[in-house]
């Protein structure tokens, strides 16, 4: 057996499913849970869930006799730096994909291999692992999402992780000190794995058997509002996908060759394990193509326009566009938006804006609690026609989707209120607004 193992937190904020946690302590007799604070990693809007999310994995580990040291600094090296302190002889992490995790990954590797100690990468963040299915054609990932669910159906779970019983931490450690929430600029969601669960467990009892007829719903509440927890690894995807499809069996397991067909009964488990897939469709997107945040991953010779008028008045909420403006004040109002509107806002601003979809993706990336590289830039690459999508010049009528997915003008009139007054009729086509509705501006661009 192993004396001592460092497990170093990062996006896996949980002691439920935790792969990493768990060998460590099967494995070791002494366990020290470490989340370093990278100050070259800018809190954004996110600092107050994180730090939320700290104080609650803190008080989990400490109920199991256990706790979570915390460090301020470079990551590698304030682990290291603990290692020798405590003579640890392995350092166990939850494995990542993005280039900054990547690099931190290989930095550690080479530490710990100069040291002779062990490094090992768990799963965890996605229900598959992103390097476990190839294609039978060729090539190190799928490019298509469907071929992609098919695999991803078929292929193995591991099994899900019960939270340890005990965990030893090696005494006299300094616990550090956890970091401040900080005045954030909306009302968040209360961070954690507890709030996490709960949130989860309430929604699969509740709300998921409605979820296919009603995550389009804009005005409505009906999608699970999960994203943030799982960024942050409060909740563990894979726990998350077998509660799922327990509601939609009624407890039994299925091979779920195609999980889109329709007529299927329980059909709301299935959509929502569909979206699920997505998640992992991206993390192995980008995988392979790490710079996914910052590069086109089909280059198409799009010239984009350089106009930050026409960005900031969409970035405030200011298109003259209602259904565009409310979606982008419920993301200043509450970092995070629908899931629908999160289309048509992106799509209206490369399509019809012509601004360049890394402007856009940069600023859902510095509001949304979900925020993740994967996730966030994968969509918006898809929307932009440079990604995954295997219609690059597809778009959307952003109008005909405001009267079917918000045909009460209900979501509109909550996130921008100047427009209470005007009748349903008019709410969806700018063109017939009346004139001079004080505080809001005409459209920014023709309406065609």
């Amino acid at each position: 057996m192993t004396d001592t193992v460092i497990v170093l937190f990062s996006r896996d904020l949980r002691v439920h499913d935790h792969p990493a946690l768990a060998a460590a302590c099967e494995r070791a007799r002494h366990v020290i849970p470490l989340f370093v604070v990278d100050p070259a990693i800018p809190p954004r809007n996110r600092g107050g869930f994180l730090a939320e999310c700290l104080a609650d994995l803190r008080e989990s580990l400490r109920e199991r006799g256990g706790e979570l040291i915390v460090r301020h600094g470079d990551p590698v090296a304030e682990t290291i730096r603990l290692a020798q302190e405590t003579n640890a002889q392995a350092v166990y992490a939850s494995l990542d994909v993005s280039t900054l995790a990547r690099r931190r990954q290989s930095r550690l590797l080479q530490e710990c291999e100069r040291l002779r100690m062990e490094y090992l990468v768990f799963p965890g963040l996605t229900i598959v692992p992103p390097d476990a299915l190839r294609p039978s054609g060729g090539g190190d990932h799928y490019k298509v999402f469907t071929p992609y669910l098919r695999a991803w159906a078929q292929q193995p779970r591991r099994e899900v992780l019960k939270a340890p019983g005990m965990v030893h931490v090696l005494r006299g450690l300094d616990a550090g000190r956890l970091p401040e929430a900080g005045q954030e600029p909306y009302e968040l969601s209360r961070g954690g794995e507890t709030a996490g669960r709960r949130k989860m467990e309430q929604w699969l009892r509740h709300c998921v058997d409605d979820y296919a007829e009603g995550h389009d719903d804009m005005a409505g509440n009906r999608t699970s509002r999960l994203s943030p927890y799982l960024r942050f690894g409060c909740v563990s995807p894979l726990e998350l996908e077998a509660l799922a499809r327990d509601v939609g069996d009624a407890g039994g397991a299925r091979d779920v060759a195609e999980i889109e067909g329709e007529g299927r009964e329980r059909r709301g488990a299935d959509e929502f394990v569909r979206q699920l897939c997505w998640r992992d469709f991206f993390y192995q997107v980008t995988r392979a193509f790490p710079r996914i945040n910052r590069d086109d991953y089909r280059p198409r010779g799009n010239e984009w326009r350089d106009d930050e008028h026409r960005a900031q008045a969409w970035k405030e909420g200011m298109t003259g566009v209602p259904i565009v403006d409310a979606g982008m004040r419920q993301l200043l109002a509450e970092g995070w938006m629908h899931n629908r509107a999160r289309l048509i806002t992106g799509t209206f601003f490369v399509r019809r804006l012509g601004v360049d979809w890394r402007v856009g993706a940069d600023h859902f990336f510095e509001l949304l609690l979900d925020g993740d590289i994967a996730n966030n830039y994968g969509n918006w690459q898809w929307v932009a026609g440079t990604g995954n999508d295997t219609r690059p010049n597809r778009s959307i009528n952003y109008i005909r989707q405001a009267k079917r997915y918000d045909p009460d003008g209900e979501y509109v009139r909550r996130y921008v209120p100047e427009l209470d007054a005007v009748p349903t009729r008019r709410i969806h086509e700018p063109w017939r607004l009346p004139s001079g509705v004080p505080g809001y501006p005409p459209p920014l661009v023709p309406m065609d």
